[in-house]
């Protein structure tokens, strides 16, 4: 490492999210940015051929994902890097676990100087991290062992739903209520196990009642008390508690094109 300059590498398919990180890079003069790479093909090659100190590396990222820069370059070879994800809950708890340092879009300034102040801290101390990424990365692989599929009884027969099609998801007692666009399937399992099976990336618990296909969000509009209104593609309106507040970033970061509050 540079005895005084941390030379840096900003990854993000993001334009408007890579220009933050870099802009904010600049204000700190124990930062000398290297380069910003849009596509995680480009960042392979900024990695090989500079050799930073430091990686601000995007985990979703269309082709090749951060995941995938990591395992192309070598977890042992890799610089000190700081994960940057669209508040995925898995991939927060897999960093957490294992002490890894990462950013959830959007973030603060405050976050971010937090999150960059640790990094330096272990730079100075030359901690490696290999193993730590190994594992988390490990863990997030597991996603991909997510349901695609329900089985639901239908008269006789049973029925495969594939999860894409659910609209949202009710909790009814002892079963869950798979709501589609134009049907309702019973299932009986718990909200919490079906929960626990479900990606993370695709659904969100906006009640203790209610799960969204986050893909299938439409709007989300303020209500009263801190509550909002997610309205479905289906028209159909849902309550979303005021302690839901990530998952409402979430779901307002993943829609394409925000929708303009009534009034």
């Amino acid at each position: 490492m540079s005895p005084s300059r941390i030379s840096t590498l900003v990854v993000d398919d993001e334009p408007i999210a890579r220009h933050a990180i870099v802009r904010l890079l600049r204000d700190d003069p124990e930062i000398e940015l290297l380069d910003e790479c849009g596509d995680g093909a480009s960042a392979v090659i900024a990695i090989r051929e500079r050799s930073p100190d430091l990686v601000f590396l995007d985990i979703q990222m269309p082709v090749m994902t951060g995941m995938d820069v990591v395992a192309t370059i070598g977890a042992e070879r890799m610089p000190a890097t700081i994960f940057v994800t669209a508040y995925e809950q898995y991939a927060v708890r897999a960093f957490e676990a294992n002490a890894i340092d990462y950013l959830v879009k959007p973030f603060s300034r405050e976050r971010f100087a937090g999150t960059l102040q640790r990094a330096k801290k272990r730079l100075s101390a030359d901690i490696d991290a290999s193993a730590r990424i190994l594992q988390a990365l490990d863990a997030l692989r597991q996603r991909d062992h997510y349901l695609e599929r329900l089985p639901v009884r239908v008269d006789e027969h049973v029925v495969f739903v594939p999860v894409d099609d659910i609209v949202w998801i009710k909790a009814n007692r002892n079963v869950v209520e798979l709501h589609l666009a134009g049907k309702v399937h019973e299932l009986r399992e718990t909200m919490a196990s079906l929960a626990a099976r479900l990606d993370p990336r695709h659904f969100a618990r906006v009640h203790r009642s209610a799960i969204v296909n986050v893909r299938r969000v439409k709007a989300i509009h303020p209500w009263f008390n801190g509550h909002h209104v997610v309205t479905m593609d289906t028209g159909q309106q849902l309550r979303m508690s005021r302690y839901q507040h990530e998952t409402f970033l979430r779901l307002a970061t993943t829609r394409k094109e925000p929708d303009e509050s009534p009034g």
